[in-house]
């Protein structure tokens, strides 16, 4: 009985794994289809969020599974009532990744400067992502620590980028649409950032048993 539930909890780790490959490649999509102005990159990136709600979908009947028919010890039961809280922050950011590629499809193109913010923002979240599965694969509260030192990082691009749109504002050849669009994305991308510390503090849930009070991103 105990080897088949730990075969299932394998396979529900592994189906995070599989969540979260799926939206690093959202965001890694998202971030080419902005700086190409690749409006079918785009798109692609929208229907496949259809994905990351069915993963979403599986691991939750998986999980679920586990609750009701082989009444898991206490450790256990953190690691799969984390994994139900992780899967909501996850498909909230594929989500998010989903409405910055929506902002592409509309042509929209960035000031050069912000993007380069934009840029080191996506690739901070997409590790962001990474770390904090890995954290609950490996049950490594160092890399959970680590996550929430990088969200810091992210909130600290966004300052910069928020800088950038006054500073743009103020000048003569500024055009509003596109600090519209740069400020949105940005704050998509922070928003990213904060679902990620998300997962990361239910890892230290499932680790520690102790859930530091935190506020819902959305």
């Amino acid at each position: 009985m105990r080897l088949m539930f730990d075969r299932q909890l394998d396979e529900l780790k592994n189906m995070l794994i599989e969540m979260g490959a799926l939206i690093e490649e959202a965001i890694k999509k998202t971030m080419q289809s902005l700086k190409n102005g690749d409006i079918v990159l785009a798109k692609s990136v929208i229907t496949g969020d259809n994905d990351i709600d069915d993963k979403e979908m599986d691991i939750e009947k998986l999980a679920l599974k586990l609750l009701l028919q082989q009444h898991p010890v206490a450790s256990d039961l953190r690691q799969i009532s984390a994994a139900l809280k992780m899967v909501t922050d996850m498909e909230r950011i594929g989500d998010q990744a989903a409405d910055i590629a929506e902002i592409t499809t509309y042509g929209c193109v960035l000031p050069p400067t912000g993007l380069d913010f934009i840029t080191q923002m996506a690739e901070e979240t997409s590790l962001m992502v990474t770390r904090s599965i890995d954290a609950f694969v490996k049950k490594d509260l160092a890399l959970v620590k680590k996550v929430k030192v990088m969200d810091d990082t992210v909130d600290n691009l966004f300052m910069q980028v928020r800088s950038e749109a006054i500073r743009l504002l103020s000048s003569s050849q500024a055009d509003g649409e596109q600090i519209i669009d740069l400020l949105m994305i940005a704050k998509y991308f922070e928003r990213i950032g904060d679902h990620a510390e998300n997962i990361a503090e239910w890892v230290d849930y499932s680790i520690t048993g102790i859930h530091k009070s935190h506020s819902s991103k959305e």
